[in-house]
Parts: structure tokens; C-alpha cells; sequence
């Protein structure tokens, strides 16, 4: 993401192009692997209704209310599991939306060839301001990550990182299940496949 932002705004739009197209295939593998992935990465371990979501903020912002005592959660918890799915939607859209985007001047991109100008021109004014959104959801993410490690003391980072969580001490709790690595591997090649037979197609 990151290199793609710079280089559109150093105007190196062949790597933008490219970062974009790369985001693209990573984010068409993240969406497979939500439903064949590993347990934690699938939608239906995370993905939870508005009272889910509201009963989980209202569990932050009282946090010594009586009742049970809440079940480790070894993935997204429900607030988080929202925000990967705000996080996705705005980057799929915008990078759908680069592959259809013009500057009227000399980058075309890969389908505008194939797109009505009316169409080209609507998602070009989409790729140039969701760019901005894509920022601040970014910018909320990093923060709610850092008042979890700082005022709760959980580190959300190295489960990030490693795909490992800590649980409390005295707590037992069964290993979520896993896919083979072969499993993601080849869902990634599929889906950097299907990102070179788009852009081709233009």
C-alpha cells in the first residue's frame, strides 16, 4: 500500500500500476482464504452480527459489568473482525477501480480500453478520493491496536506477525484448526493468475 501511495504521488505510475495489481492478487487470495483458509481467517470465526459488535464496545467501555467471564478470543475479535471487513472493502474497491481509471492524459488503466467513458470517469473520481478513506481506516486500525497495548496491555501485534496468540495463564483453550501451507500457496498462484488474465484482457 505503501508504494503504491508514493508512487502515484512521485507520478511513477508504472510502479503504482504494479503495486496495484500486486494488492489486488493479495487481496483476491485474502477473500478465498477467508472461506478455505485456516480457522481464524475464515469469515465465519469472525464475522459477527451488530449486537455482537455492539455488546463487544459496550464490554470495553464497561468493562467491570457483571456477567460471565468472556471466552478468550484466539482471532478477530468482533470490533476487529468489522474493521477487516471495512479494510477490504475499500481496498478492493479501490484497487477494482484503479484497473478502470484514466487521468485523460497518459495512464490508462489495464480496461479502460474496454469501459464506456461513463464508466471509466465514475470509477476514476472513486479511485482518487477513496484513496484518502483508505488512510484514515488505516490510521484508526493502527491506533485501536496501540490502546489495546497500552491500556488493556494485549498485544495484538505479535498475533499480526506470527499468526500466534497468547492466552491467559489457566485457561484452556482448543488450537484452532489449520490449513496446509501447499493450500495457500496454491490459492495465491490462482489468484495472481486471475489478476494477469484481467489486466491481459484489456
Amino acid at each position: 500500500m505503501t508504494v503504491a501511495i508514493v508512487s502515484a504521488k512521485l507520478d511513477r505510475m508504472t510502479i503504482h500500476m504494479l503495486a496495484g495489481e500486486t494488492i489486488l492478487a493479495l487481496l483476491l487470495f485474502r477473500l478465498a482464504w477467508g472461506v478455505v483458509g485456516s480457522q481464524t481467517a475464515r469469515f465465519s470465526d469472525f464475522v459477527k452480527g451488530p449486537r455482537a459488535v455492539l455488546d463487544y464496545a459496550v464490554g470495553l467501555v464497561r468493562p467491570g459489568r457483571p456477567g460471565p467471564v468472556p471466552h478468550p478470543v484466539l482471532g478477530h475479535n468482533p470490533m476487529g473482525g468489522l474493521m477487516v471487513l471495512l479494510l477490504l472493502a475499500a481496498l478492493t474497491t479501490q484497487a477494482v477501480s484503479g484497473l478502470f481509471t484514466s487521468d485523460d492524459i497518459l495512464v490508462d488503466g489495464p480496461l479502460v480500453p474496454i469501459a464506456a467513458s461513463a464508466t471509466v470517469k465514475a470509477y476514476s473520481t472513486v479511485h482518487r478520493l477513496l484513496s484518502d478513506g483508505i488512510l484514515i481506516l488505516i490510521g484508526v486500525h493502527v491506533l485501536a491496536v496501540l490502546a489495546y497495548l497500552l491500556v488493556k496491555k494485549e498485544n495484538l501485534i505479535r498475533p499480526m506477525v506470527t499468526g500466534r496468540k497468547a492466552i491467559p495463564a489457566g485457561i484452556e483453550v482448543e488450537s484452532p484448526k489449520r490449513t496446509p501451507a501447499a493450500v495457500a500457496l496454491a490459492v495465491l498462484a490462482a489468484a495472481a493468475g486471475v489478476v494477469v488474465a484481467v489486466v491481459q484482457a484489456g
